[in-house]
């Protein structure tokens, strides 16, 4: 019998699975319309400050992410005036590759 190791997450996730409830047609809805509109996005070019980019790759590198992603962060953070964590963007990117 193979054995799987769990993230930290999912561990918490199975220890408390029968916390979980199901939700209804209504609400399902909608967290499919917020994962739908999440996944939108669009082409844009745009021209960085060589020193700028430089520094951007490298603090993405030092996070685990591509500039390309870090960017996006960046820029959804000021236009929601929230700032994400590590943890938020990579679970953000594990939701867009599981669709």
């Amino acid at each position: 019998m193979k054995h799987t190791i769990l993230s930290k997450e999912e561990e918490a996730i199975e220890k408390d699975f029968d916390l979980y409830q199901p939700v209804s047609k209504e609400t399902k809805k909608h967290i499919e319309k917020v994962i739908e509109n999440s996944r939108k996005s669009r082409p844009v070019s745009l021209r960085i400050n060589e020193k700028d980019l430089v520094r951007l790759k490298e603090k993405a590198n030092k996070n685990g992410l591509p500039y390309q992603t870090m960017i996006n962060v960046v820029i959804h953070k000021y236009v929601t005036d929230n700032f994400l964590d590590k943890e938020e963007v990579t679970k953000f990117l594990q939701l867009r590759k599981a669709v």
